[in-house]
């Protein structure tokens, strides 16, 4: 009975269904721990504040991507464009007048629902599926420079500098999805060597006007430095080594009221010593499978756009969530990433329903002519 309904209303790949199930209900239950202590600082011990504000985003979030996957997925491919231009002011109002939160000028604040939003996080979307859908239309003419690179390089300066204004970590990720849509797409190597020399210079401009820059450039000197590891990571660090191999249980982490962030940027440490390397390594395991599950689409889907917008989204996920774990493991320096479909919600997680949306439009293609075969 529960298969019959899960097959007629949660279409598309089950796996990637159930990865998205299995890392939400995750959630939930570190949020609940890591955020106690914000709790008591803010709420005055109403820890039940701060669970249902995550549980009411990861169900918009859900019904938003239960609600994307119904739609075909080729409409994206005109949307993204209105997206676009949209998105170019918003960008450009939250570098000049953004809210600032945590030292970031990246938030708009949204009127009547009081809710802080970053577009960066709707130009990220929107950037990929306009890329994914200009490869698709010019595979006939993807080695010719002025119909195709410059279109591509247009769009990716204007967006990626933008953001990277106000946030250079999620620039470079983003960045870094183009370059691997455009490689899957067929575009010579030599067009990519100059997207990436523009990408530098862009980098190099965000860093010398940016807001953000000073403060990149603080974190990597540190991080490569011989300097004192941050007050940040050493508790990560203590989190992580008290975790030992099964974890200190649900609820017992004792860095939680210490560790800045451990309800989001760092939570990753809180998931380690509350349910130990088998855990952490269970969480990796699970962003492998979604990415694997979203990459194959390139091979089997019927349309080229199909395949690339899964791949670009997919990838744009799971490299957000290799940094953020990365960061609480002190491999790379601080970057401000949440871990997609576990941090405490904002309006990051219900992009990130949106964009798991749009995959698994993609997957039914597959699945279906799994049925037709």
């Amino acid at each position: 009975m529960v298969r019959n309904w899960a097959k007629r209303y949660l279409e598309g790949d089950s796996i990637i269904w159930l990865v998205v199930l299995l890392l939400s209900a995750l959630g939930v239950l570190v949020v609940y721990s890591a955020a106690s202590s914000l709790a008591y600082r803010v709420r005055g011990g109403d820890t039940e504040y701060y669970l249902f504000k995550h549980v009411t985003l990861l169900g918009l979030s859900l019904g938003a991507m239960w609600f994307t996957h119904k739609i075909n997925y080729q409409y994206f491919a005109r949307l993204s464009t209105i997206l676009l231009l949209l998105s170019v002011p918003l960008l450009l109002y939250t570098w000049k007048f953004g809210e600032t939160i945590n030292e970031a000028s990246r938030w708009l604040t949204l009127p009547v629902i009081n809710q802080a939003f970053q577009p960066s996080d709707l130009a990220k979307l929107a950037l990929i599926m306009h890329l994914a859908g200009m490869l698709s239309r010019r595979q006939q003419v993807v080695d010719d420079f002025r119909r195709t690179l410059l279109p591509i390089m247009l769009w990716c300066g204007v967006i990626c500098g933008l953001i990277a204004m106000t946030d250079i970590s999620s620039a470079a990720m983003l960045f870094a999805t183009c370059l691997l849509l455009m490689y899957i797409g067929r575009v010579p190597v030599k067009h990519l060597a100059t997207l990436v020399v523009v990408g530098g210079l862009l980098g190099y401009a965000a860093l010398s006007w940016g807001q953000r820059g000073e403060t990149a450039l603080s974190r990597v000197q540190s991080f490569v430095g011989e300097e004192q590891v941050s007050f940040q990571n050493q508790q990560a660090y203590i989190a992580i080594a008290t975790g030992g191999v099964s974890g200190k249980g649900w609820g017992r982490s004792e860095q939680r009221n210490i560790l800045p962030l451990s309800y989001s940027d760092f939570i990753y440490a809180i998931i380690i010593e509350e349910y130990g390397v088998i855990g952490g390594l269970g969480v990796i395991f699970l962003f492998m499978v979604l990415l694997y599950r979203g990459m194959r689409a390139v091979s089997r889907s019927e349309r080229a756009f199909g395949g690339l917008l899964s791949a670009g989204l997919s990838f744009a996920i799971v490299v957000q969530a290799m940094i953020n774990m990365a960061v609480a493991v002190g491999l790379v320096p601080v970057t401000g990433l949440p871990l997609p479909l576990v941090s405490m919600g904002g309006t990051s997680l219900l992009f990130t329903g949106i964009a798991i949306g749009i995959i698994l439009s993609t997957t039914k293609e597959i699945e279906n002519q799994k049925v037709t075969a």
